[in-house]
């Protein structure tokens, strides 16, 4: 079609919705840039993304301080039966993990990976999974999560006697995708095949003006956004991924985030827990450290599942204790889920449309009528996004497993040069302060340079500790198992690596 024919037709159909403003630079842009624009304009979705913006713009939100003391006023701890603890629950771990992997072993469970997100605030341009922390492998957050899964297959295929397979699910988004599915061929799929490895991605929105205009970001380019990580649940449905599933005979679903470099994929314990408490929803929490920590807590909300964000509760109601000095409301979200696929179906087609929108208000770069880029000093436009855990709500039989901080929950999210926390180093440290604790549990020792040996440190209580260099390769160990015929009666100097390959401290004698 011709240029103004085009234009015409473009015209006509985003004027409908109000839009029409996005061409207004149309007639000066090369082919290619009108090109990247009509690209951008079949991703906007009008005017069903209009519609979303509407709802969202209906729920106008109260004076902050009332919306605190409404949700303080309705919120309930999670109550004690639908809870499980690894600390509290020891004697029921064997037989809960024994669960999980007899359901892996029947090629019944998935893993499905949030890896929509990019390195921005680490200050890379790539997928969070590519990022090397700087471990003594040089091993990236996408290998690590590789070589779980197959040790995990093989770990069910040896105590069951038969091969097993547990499809590896990538939700991208689209600044992602194609940076992540050449990492993977890059890497030959880690030694997973390639046809349980599947590749998705998530919505994108257009960000709007606070009377829902689409922002244009440069003369040719929308300002685009992910829907966020509850747009899993569109994704699911728009891309048949609940069906894929189920052509595999899926049953059970692990979902987690990608910056987690302590998270364990397809945990069988945790997977064995919820098939035994027949639950259709669960998730994984830790303890909140202290009452103000920046973390949404998972509790009951007018009777309905949920989280809520910690700025959206007052300090009161944050500081509040139980009998036992523990805080009332403790259940620290750290985005790692379990779904029955049959809840995921339910999800995906009867209530995904009901979900609403989240708004963030945000300062939006843009282009203005005179063609100039204009960076703004204060919020311009909004965001649209949903959560993932949105959907606790409809859960029938919901449940929470409490695991402990310092083996399962490291997430990366800030650069070395910010302000300390989850960094690079607070996620290198903790993977190597497991590992450390792996050895020393299996009956192995650290010595110094003068060969005494070093007192053994039950965690890293601070960020301060530099802890013993040490790595164990997923393929040798998914959780410490298995290690003593390794280290058992042995003293070793870090750095100290235990691979496929054997035993190897990188430094002799000390030099």
């Amino acid at each position: 079609m011709e240029g103004a024919g085009l234009k015409e037709q473009q015209h006509q159909r985003l004027a409908a919705s109000g839009q029409a403003h996005l061409l207004r630079y149309w007639d000066g842009l090369e082919e290619g840039e009108r090109a990247e624009l009509l690209a951008d304009l079949d991703d906007c979705h009008f005017p069903e993304s209009l519609c979303f913006f509407r709802r969202a713009a209906q729920q106008a939100p109260p004076e902050q301080q009332q919306q605190q003391y409404r949700v303080d006023e309705s919120m309930e701890p999670v109550p004690k039966e639908v809870q499980g603890s690894v600390s509290r629950d020891r004697e029921r771990l064997p037989g809960w993990q024994a669960e999980g992997l007899h359901q892996i072993s029947q090629s019944k469970v998935a893993v499905l990976l949030l890896a929509g997100g990019q390195g921005t605030r680490l200050g890379v341009t790539f997928p969070k999974g590519m990022y090397n922390v700087g471990l003594l492998s040089q091993k990236t957050l996408f290998q690590i999560q590789a070589e779980r899964i197959l040790k995990l297959q093989q770990r069910a295929s040896e105590q069951f006697g038969h091969k097993c397979t547990i499809p590896w699910y990538i939700m991208t988004s689209g600044r992602t995708m194609d940076s992540t599915k050449e990492f993977f061929v890059k890497n030959d799929y880690f030694r997973l095949q390639k046809e349980n490895i599947i590749f998705f991605q998530q919505g994108m929105l257009p960000a709007m003006t606070f009377d829902g205009k689409a922002i244009l970001e440069g003369k040719s380019k929308i300002a685009m956004a992910p829907d966020g990580n509850g747009g899993l649940y569109r994704a699911l449905g728009n891309q048949k991924i609940v069906e894929d599933m189920e052509d595999r005979g899926i049953a059970y679903i692990h979902v987690y985030c990608v910056d987690n470099i302590l998270v364990k994929v397809a945990d069988p314990t945790f997977i064995g827990f919820c098939v035994e408490q027949q639950a259709d929803c669960g998730a994984k929490v830790v303890e909140k450290t202290h009452p103000t920590e920046a973390v949404g807590v998972v509790c009951k909300v007018n009777g309905l599942y949920q989280v809520v964000e910690y700025s959206e509760i007052t300090l009161a109601t944050a500081q509040k204790r139980n009998a036992d000095g523990h805080l009332m409301f403790n259940a620290g979200n750290i985005c790692n889920h379990y779904f029955t696929l049959q809840f995921l179906k339910d999800v995906v087609t009867i209530h995904e449309p009901k979900l609403q929108h989240h708004v963030a208000r945000k300062k939006i770069p843009y282009i203005n009528d005179q063609g100039q880029q204009i960076n703004p000093d204060k919020p311009n436009g909004i965001k649209m996004e949903k959560f993932v855990f949105d959907i606790f709500q409809f859960s029938k039989k919901f449940v929470i497993f409490e695991v402990l901080r310092e083996d399962e929950f490291s997430p990366l999210k800030n650069a070395d040069s910010q302000d300390g926390k989850d960094t690079p180093t607070t996620a290198r440290h903790a993977l190597m302060s497991l590992h450390h604790r792996w050895v020393l549990n299996a009956g192995g020792h650290f010595v110094d340079e003068n060969g005494s040996r070093i007192p053994a440190i039950p965690s890293m209580k601070e960020l301060t500790d530099l802890p013993i260099k040490c790595e164990i390769s997923p393929l040798v160990s998914y959780a410490g198992e298995g290690l003593g015929k390794h280290v058992a009666g042995h003293d070793f100097r870090a750095p100290l690596i235990i691979d496929e390959n054997g035993v190897h401290e990188l430094i002799k004698n000390g030099l």
